[in-house]
């Protein structure tokens, strides 16, 4: 978990300010009771998280596909390269929808923008950092080097959030 209690206290806001917002079918399955809050959220989402990520194209159509999650100081973060149709479409169109849903048991969906970060800033150090450790050990130094080729990375800063688990009956 890299999140630091301030990022908690956000974090814990968007999500109750979304479902206090969300619609009657939506707080019916997503009871309170079934609503994992920031601290457990982010202890689920240490290290890398399949997300499914939404972007759309100028005439409005959605496309989505797999990235990897980074979820860090209570956001996603995700990259790619500069020649992917991801990129074009977040660069004229940064709203997003991305959703980690590893079974019918978990989920996280977020709705917000991307925002393209400069992963080599001093300022994102602890970020760069936290990606090399996930991916340095799978990779190798050939993970290193595509990171330094010219790849971006992105944070999406959330405007909803919705969170969802529940535990097996003992």
């Amino acid at each position: 978990m890299y999140e630091q209690p301030a990022d908690l206290v956000e974090l814990q806001r968007t999500i109750d300010e979304s479902f206090a917002a969300a619609g009657s079918h939506l707080r019916e399955i997503a009871t309170p009771d079934r609503r994992p809050d920031a601290g457990e959220i982010a202890d689920r989402l240490t290290g890398m998280r399949l997300l499914v990520l939404a972007t759309s194209t100028r005439d409005g159509r959605p496309i989505n596909g797999p990235v990897d999650g980074i979820f860090y100081r209570g956001r996603f973060h995700f990259g790619s390269s500069p020649l992917s149709l991801r990129y074009r479409h977040l660069c004229e169109r940064p709203a997003v929808s991305a959703t980690h849903l590893p079974d019918e048991s978990f989920a996280v969906t977020v709705h917000g923008d991307a925002e393209f970060i400069d992963i080599h800033a001093e300022e994102h150090a602890e970020l760069k950092q936290t990606v090399l450790d996930i991916y340095l050990p799978l990779y190798g130094d050939k993970w290193t080097e595509m990171l330094d080729s010219g790849a971006w990375y992105a944070r999406i800063n959330p405007r909803r959030m919705f969170t969802f688990a529940m535990t097996d009956p003992d």
